[in-house]
């Protein structure tokens, strides 16, 4: 079992209904945070899972409804929280076009989920952290956030300014006890990720397994994905003692991707 080193503490995740998100609260969890769990819908589904969380790991745990495309919503998602001892910003949403062709809507809409809610959410919970004299803000990058793919401009765009956000919070918060570090991962297995697949098997003509190494992993050298464990428990690290000179900085989970 993992030592509760966040006994404690409260942890807010954006996005955190499914997915990488979803991963990264449960390990902080069973690191003993309690939790704030976060998404744009407000279904008994979303509260039930809160629920849930709180439940298998012995922590308190809240659905918190918030648009992260909404400036105002961000904000008021740390203030509804009350407390924010670790922030981990992972909303975040994907669209695939050639730039003349990447309607202006989408890229307003991807800067504003993937960024900009991470800086209005930052904004709020550096005096909060503060004020409690510790504090943890992890923001959920990309290897897109340190090299690019064609295709993927206002993806890869927000994902490089995440990594910009990082480094500008950490050297503001360089002298007291708040850390900020950005996580890249590669291709993680998540449902969005397996919901694919099969597209992807017919639009290819080809296996599962060839789809997986031939289209999805191709530039992931390891030829596997990461795991949302792999990403919570990197999470875990970040906020754990051992990671208290650790700061301004990028955690690849991309199986060498960036390596290349």
């Amino acid at each position: 079992m993992t030592e509760r080193i966040l006994a404690g503490k409260t942890a807010v995740v954006t996005g955190s209904n499914s997915g990488i998100g979803l991963g990264v609260a449960a390990a902080l969890a069973q690191a003993g945070a309690d939790l704030v769990i976060n998404s744009f819908t407000d279904a008994a589904e979303d509260h039930a899972l809160a629920e849930r969380l709180a439940a298998e790991h012995g922590v308190t745990a809240r659905y918190i409804q918030a648009d992260m495309s909404r400036a105002a919503d961000c904000r008021a998602l740390i203030e509804k929280a009350g407390r924010c001892d670790i922030l981990v910003n992972n909303a975040g949403i994907q669209h695939v076009a050639p730039i003349p062709d990447f309607p202006a809507e989408k890229w307003d809409q991807i800067i504003a989920i993937n960024l900009s809610s991470a800086f209005h959410t930052t904004a709020a919970a550096l005096p909060v952290m503060r004020a409690a004299g510790w504090g943890r803000v992890v923001n959920i990058a990309s290897a897109h956030g340190l090299t690019a793919s064609p295709f993927k401009s206002a993806y890869v765009a927000a994902k490089h300014g995440v990594v910009g956000l990082s480094k500008v919070t950490a050297l503001e918060t360089a002298t007291d006890p708040i850390t900020c570090n950005a996580i890249c991962p590669g291709y993680v297995l998540t449902p969005i990720i397996e919901a694919q697949i099969p597209d992807q098997m017919k639009t290819h003509g080809m296996s599962r397994e060839d789809v997986i190494a031939k289209v999805m992993l191709q530039r992931q050298p390891s030829g596997a994905f990461a795991t949302v464990d792999q990403i919570g428990g990197t999470a875990v690290f970040l906020c754990s003692p051992a990671a208290d000179q650790i700061t301004g900085t990028t955690i690849s989970v991309d199986g060498g991707w960036t390596a290349l």
